[in-house]
């Protein structure tokens, strides 16, 4: 059982700066892919950024050059440091991992419980 730890979100003005944190919890993994997913009510689930056990680095087109996702191996956390934020960016904010057991030869994914940014003045 692993369980995906989210914290760093909150209200912010426009062009304001938050950090998003993911920490999984459980032992005897390792992860293949970690990254941020968000939501707003009533709209499809969408990828903001993922990074894999590799480096490779994916964002999504309305992000990129705003926002960047980076990890500490050590801890097995991600980060999502997100600047110049917009009101579009509002939206409940979802860690996902693609987690292996060590114990088998597959992979699960997991989700975290989502933390909200609002963007807002």
């Amino acid at each position: 059982q692993v369980q995906l730890v989210e914290s760093g979100g909150g209200l912010v003005q426009p062009g304001g700066s938050l950090r998003l944190s993911c920490q999984p919890s459980g032992s005897a993994f390792s992860i293949d892919v970690m990254g941020w997913y968000r939501q707003v009510p009533g709209k499809q689930r969408e990828l903001v950024a993922e990074i894999t056990s590799g480096g490779t680095i994916n964002y999504a087109d309305s992000v990129k050059g705003r926002f960047t996702i980076s990890r500490d191996n050590a801890k097995d956390t991600v980060y999502l440091q997100m600047n110049s934020l917009k009101p579009e960016d509002t939206a409940v904010y979802y860690c996902h991992a693609d987690i292996r057991n060590l114990l088998r030869p597959y992979t699960v994914d997991y989700w975290g419980q989502g933390t909200q940014v609002t963007v807002s003045s």
